[in-house]
């Protein structure tokens, strides 16, 4: 009747295919928005509008320009996905054992948004990294094109708080 068992290993793993495929390939869906955004950010003067922006974009780089941080944007968010939505039910099926059915019941919401935020604290970990490169990638011109440039380069520079310093900013929002 059902595909699998509520609480099952398989239920979790297929919570965190839904989330691959709901924020991998969604976000990288964006990325050349997501591209004019960060840097309309960066340098406000050059990228004085979304339009400007991908104009501008379109002139420097060519329509290649306008998937620069696809890769990290596809492996970060899906991580993100994969953390968010898998986790989410490992701790509201976790917190909801601890209070007990009934109050698990009548502190639902209290429940769901616990789950939540104790998911996302850990999907959050699991993109900073790519988010990082992702964003060097897109916003520092001659940095780095792909990410297999941008990974090895900012652990040289800066060692692995390279991968995390955004990780607060990510949990504050």
């Amino acid at each position: 009747e059902y595909s699998c068992e509520y609480g099952s290993l398989k239920f979790y793993a297929l919570c965190g295919v839904g989330g691959v495929l709901s924020c991998g390939l969604t976000h990288t869906g964006v990325v050349p928005l997501d591209l004019v955004k960060c840097r309309m950010q960066v340098d406000p003067q050059k990228y004085k509008s979304i339009f400007n922006g991908f104009s501008v974009t379109l002139k420097e780089d060519g329509v290649r320009g306008l998937a620069k941080g696809w890769a990290p944007t596809f492996i970060g968010y899906s991580m993100q996905g994969l953390c968010k939505f898998g986790f989410y039910e490992v701790f509201k099926i976790l917190y909801g054992n601890m209070l007990g059915e009934e109050n698990a019941y009548l502190w639902r919401t209290s429940l769901y948004l616990a789950a939540s935020a104790s998911a996302e604290f850990f999907a959050d970990i699991a993109l900073a990294p790519m988010e990082a490169a992702k964003v060097r990638i897109q916003t520092q011109p001659g940095y780095a094109n792909t990410l297999r440039q941008a990974l090895p380069k900012m652990f040289a520079e800066e060692g692995i708080w390279a991968f995390y310093k955004g990780v607060a900013p990510l949990w504050m929002r």
